[in-house]
């Protein structure tokens, strides 16, 4: 079942009375749930926020929104671990499946949410990981903390590695690949770690320069090799996407220390493969 309620109050209510009356064939324990998982929206001083408390007592003028999704509120997804926590960011293991932040129809399956529950305080995003890959994340505690090392990023000041194990027998040293992406430069560096002729498979390090959407999953892919289990670029079913961010170099620009952060050998499912 997939729905949405948007009104506007005309009179002062609550907030799960209100979406009771509205949507008549959802009953108050599952509006409750969904407002607790993130599936709800008002409008306050002009801004749009999620409202998690039913309870909450509304004016008239107030816009309210619900988008239920049945399959979206069920997801129960691994959760994140914990590395290290340094006060103004922390950095957390995310594992596949796992969003980096929420979305209109709910954020419990996200990493962002998950770190909030977590570490009580709040949380904000400083970078991206592709839902179906794991790996290392940053999270932000302040908004100077986030703009400072969003900036890391987006200035390419930050070094990123990833693995991947590949489809097909690949020898490559340090090979670039710059196949742009939606028209914008996308610049990755591949070298192979190990091949396995048995399965045929083989174990690749992906350096990038560049942050582009699906930028390894893609360049990887048109090299012949799609990452195994990608399911957008290659051929789906097996093993979760065989892709993990595992390393993290950079000035911190906040404790003005150069900063190194890899991949514990227990979270690394790669060297399974």
């Amino acid at each position: 079942m997939r729905t949405t309620i948007d009104i506007t109050l005309e009179t002062t209510a609550k907030a799960v009375d209100a979406l009771s009356e509205a949507s008549p064939g959802l009953s108050r324990q599952k509006i409750k749930d969904a407002m607790t998982k993130g599936a709800c929206w008002w409008t306050h001083k002009g801004k749009r926020l999620r409202l998690r408390r039913a309870t909450k007592e509304l004016k008239p003028g107030i816009r309210l929104q619900l988008f239920y999704d049945e399959k979206v509120l069920a997801r129960k997804p691994e959760d994140p671990v914990l590395l290290e926590d340094l006060e103004r960011y922390s950095v957390w293991f995310k594992p596949h499946g796992l969003l980096a932040q929420g979305s209109q129809w709910g954020d419990h399956c996200s990493l962002l949410r998950l770190a909030e529950l977590n570490l009580d305080r709040p949380c904000y995003l400083i970078h991206r990981l592709d839902a179906d890959a794991a790996g290392l994340m940053l999270i932000a505690h302040d908004p100077k903390a986030a703009g400072a090392l969003s900036q890391c990023f987006s200035a390419r000041t930050m070094t990123k590695r990833y693995r991947a194990r590949v489809t097909g027998l690949i020898d490559a040293q340090d090979q670039l690949v710059d196949n742009p992406i939606e028209g914008k430069s996308a610049v990755s560096r591949v070298s192979t770690l190990a091949t396995n002729e048995a399965d045929q498979t083989s174990l690749v390090q992906v350096s990038i320069e560049t942050g582009r959407k699906h930028q390894i999953r893609r360049h990887l892919a048109g090299l012949g090799h799609p990452i195994i289990s990608d399911r957008l670029y290659g051929r789906a079913g097996g093993p979760p996407l065989q892709l993990l961010a595992c390393y993290l170099e950079f000035d911190c620009p906040l404790n003005k220390r150069k900063l190194v952060f890899e991949l514990p050998a227990r979270l690394d499912s790669l060297e399974q493969g």
